[in-house]
């Protein structure tokens, strides 16, 4: 879980697995064949990886998983087949009443230049992985700089866009994992 990479193509994939990337997300608002077209090469890279919003893609990928938000259809078949699920949750309620393998909290903070739901900010964070019966990867605005306080409030890793291209991330939120 440690560092989740979200990326929307192959060649971003690459640069963060060389940067110590632990996780690739595949995440793609797109039609699922255009997912797919993205997608192809991802098994290759020998890094988990999980596609956003997308079972059916998941599937035909060969992914390991698949990371789906409140509204997101396909939980049950996602596990029937035997994917990895995450869900995007924002409260310690929804941590709470979810099932899933693991969580991607946020936004923590505002992402650069995105218009994202109100961050939830750290303490709200700490909460989420209190009640959380699974490892919660904290996303939304996390960087090299904030990485670790993250992990500090509990977050079993992060996930980032830009920044997981940042060979700096992956050592903050090691360093921080070390001293818990």
């Amino acid at each position: 879980m440690i560092v989740h990479a979200i990326v929307p193509a192959l060649e971003p994939a690459r640069r963060a697995v060389a940067v110590g990337a632990t996780v690739l997300e595949l995440r793609v608002q797109a039609p699922t064949e255009e997912v797919i077209a993205r997608g192809r090469g991802f098994r290759a890279l020998g890094t988990p990886f999980v596609v956003a919003g997308d079972v059916d893609a998941a599937l035909e990928l060969g992914a390991d998983g698949v990371l789906l938000g409140p509204s997101d259809p396909g939980a049950e078949r996602a596990r029937a087949r035997g994917l990895l699920l995450g869900r995007s949750v924002a409260s310690a309620e929804e941590a709470a009443a979810v099932v899933a393998d693991y969580l991607e909290a946020g936004p923590i903070w505002s992402p650069p230049g995105e218009a994202a739901a109100p961050p939830l900010g750290l303490a709200e964070l700490e909460r989420i992985c209190r009640a959380a019966k699974r490892p919660v990867v904290a996303v939304g605005g996390v960087d090299a700089s904030n990485a670790a306080a993250c992990i500090r409030a509990g977050a079993a890793g992060v996930a980032a866009a830009g920044a997981a291209l940042d060979p700096a991330l992956r050592d903050a939120v090691d360093e921080a994992l070390r001293a818990r």
